[in-house]
């Protein structure tokens, strides 16, 4: 337990708002919560989306409707309209066809049996062959309608000069710049505190930029006509979100990776860190997931393979015509009647500690990772079914909690933040793992919460969604409800699980522990466990002793107070993202080496 990750910062944001001060997680208890907390979440929700407008009824409910899962809004794009080329193949019957266009415009080779002619002005004249084949822009239904988006009105490109940056990117500096704010504590000062390579980031996306400014004007710009640039390479990487974190926000001349494993990735890079810091690579490390897939590609693509909750299926789940609307707000299903899951954006940041650093600095406790385990399926019959492999991730885990925690804490003062995708597969397989080591450990009851009814799938910022959720269950002791479901369906296995849609108020400092479960597609399972602010708390005392914990306790009062300062300003609207471009770069002119040590200016040494 000395060798414990601290969790001392986190931040981000997905579809229930901003993730520090705890407002993503309350905006999805908002109903339970007392007075003052409700309003400091619907405050958050309207500084994040630049409302201006009172706080009554009325307002609530515009901000309400526009945050979790919902209809795709239409400055995303119109999911019944959405753009793709018809090829048409079109033959002249016999008679010319001719049309004239720029000159510029002409293609560098003339389709077989295209004829040009110059007008004269910068103008030509092109007569078809007697076939030919020719792209046509149009506009389809996909089918899909549902979508995890932000908040409407929040656009991250607008708080720094993104630069063309694709979306995940830009996500990405505002999830760690809000994580830093929820730090309370000066970055410059923990660095001048830390040798520049004991600090650790990992962080990325599961599929990558996808958008027009990534991948997707990569593979797509010289299929519509359009130019690729220089960027889209280098900005369609999936670990670009670290690089970005490293060169704009942190200055960190630290490790640094990615770790992907589909929707598991976020625990991925998370064991990464977390190994980081029990092993003495690392006292500092930033653990990071973010994605934004909501383009028409993508969506398209997961609808055809049958993954996505369609309208029509929704429909037939409750009943209705084919000219009703669905209830999109209900789209995700965790382990209720359902038909797929629900694609979402987001990020997703953390800020690990080593233990006896985070006492020294007085930073903020927010919980400990125990540990991550990550294993494969095996053989398959197919690499998007599930396998065997989540059995070994979730044993163990439980075991190495109950060995760290004891059996009490595990079987009477534990929950799970499951997986919950909301498909039909996921809905048995899950269950039954989740059911069967319930069973094996002796437990009874087992309160199991799927953050993803709320926020929708957003891949590899899902497993902080999950994470990020635990910890204001331990701030605000309620369990969130699986609220989408009126119950479980007939094949869940839960006979020794708490599936509910009401949420279960377990109180404060009654929790001890959660396992955060994570399956992706290929056989990526991976399953963390997690202990809580109070258990770190002890433990770091019988580490190092009540005058450590005393001295902490004072030194972390004005910690908070920064980060309480920081969430105010957020809520009031001031949402600062840290951009540091072209700012202090270093070449080889400021580097000191000799055989013992590297120095470079502005940073402390590097023992070699």
């Amino acid at each position: 337990m000395t060798s414990m990750p601290v969790i001392v910062a986190f931040g981000g944001v997905n579809a229930a708002g901003r993730v520090s001060g705890h407002h993503a997680y309350r905006r999805t208890v908002v109903e339970c919560l007392d007075e003052p907390r409700a309003a400091a979440t619907w405050r958050s929700l309207a500084g994040l989306v630049g409302y201006q407008g009172p706080l009554d009824e009325a307002g609530i409910d515009r901000l309400g409707a526009h945050s979790l899962v919902r209809r795709l809004e239409p400055e995303v794009f119109d999911p019944q309209r959405a753009p793709w080329n018809r090829r048409l193949r079109v033959r002249t019957n016999g008679g010319p066809v001719a049309f004239e266009t720029p000159r510029r415009d002409v293609p560098d080779h003339l389709p077989e049996g295209w004829r040009i002619e110059e007008n004269g002005g910068g103008t030509v004249r092109i007569t078809l062959g007697e076939t030919s084949e020719i792209l046509v822009p149009d506009r389809r239904d996909i089918g899909v309608s549902a979508a995890g988006m932000l908040p409407r009105g929040f656009d991250p490109g607008s708080l720094y000069a993104a630069r063309s940056h694709p979306r995940a990117l830009q996500l990405a500096l505002f999830g760690a710049s809000d994580a830093l704010g929820c730090l309370g504590l000066d970055w410059p000062g923990v660095m001048a505190r830390v040798a520049p390579d004991q600090i650790a980031t990992y962080a990325g996306s599961a599929m990558a930029q996808q958008d027009e400014h990534g991948n997707g004007g990569l593979l797509g710009h010289r299929h519509r006509g359009r130019r690729v640039t220089s960027k889209h390479v280098a900005m369609g990487l999936a670990e670009m979100a670290a690089d970005f974190v490293n060169a704009y926000v942190l200055g960190s001349l630290g490790q640094t990776g990615h770790n992907m494993g589909a929707c598991a990735t976020f625990l991925y890079n998370l064991r990464l860190g977390a190994q980081d810091i029990r092993e003495g690579r690392a006292r500092v490390a930033i653990i990071g997931g973010v994605e934004a897939p909501l383009v028409p590609d993508v969506m398209d693509g997961l609808a055809t393979m049958g993954a996505l909750a369609t309208d029509a299926s929704l429909r037939e789940l409750e009943g209705k015509a084919a000219d009703e609307e669905p209830d999109h707000r209900r789209a995700c299903r965790p382990f209720g009647a359902n038909s797929g899951f629900v694609v979402a954006e987001g990020a997703q940041f953390l800020v690990l500690m080593e233990g006896e650093l985070a006492l020294e600095l007085g930073a903020d406790i927010h919980g400990g990772v125990g540990d991550v385990f990550v294993h494969a399926d095996g053989h398959k019959k197919s690499i998007s079914s599930p396998g065997v492999g989540n059995y070994v991730t979730f044993a163990k885990a439980v075991a190495a909690a109950r060995r760290a925690l004891g059996e009490r804490a595990v079987r009477e003062r534990s929950f799970v933040q499951a997986h919950g995708t909301g498909t039909p597969q996921n809905r048995v397989s899950e269950s039954l793992i989740l059911d069967s080591v319930a069973k094996a450990f002796e437990i009874e009851n087992w309160p199991v919460a799927a953050v993803k009814c709320f926020v929708g799938h957003t891949m590899a910022a899902a497993g902080g969604d999950q994470i990020s959720s635990a910890l204001g269950t331990w701030r605000d002791g309620i369990v969130p409800g699986i609220a989408t479901i009126d119950e479980a369906a007939d094949d869940v296995h839960a006979e020794r699980l708490r599936i509910s849609r009401e949420p279960f108020d377990a109180g404060v400092e009654r929790l001890d522990a959660v396992f955060v479960n994570s399956k992706g597609f290929g056989g990526n399972n991976a399953t963390a466990w997690l202990a809580a602010p109070h258990v770190v708390e002890r433990r770091l005392a019988e580490a190092y002793g009540p005058a450590a914990i005393d001295g902490w306790r004072r030194r972390v009062e004005p910690t908070r107070e920064q980060a309480a300062a920081y969430d105010e300003a957020a809520s009031a609207g001031d949402l600062r993202v840290i951009y540091k471009f072209d700012h202090a770069v270093r070449d080889g002119s400021h580097v000191r080496l000799d055989r013992d040590q590297l120095q470079i200016e502005g940073y402390g040494p590097i023992r070699l």
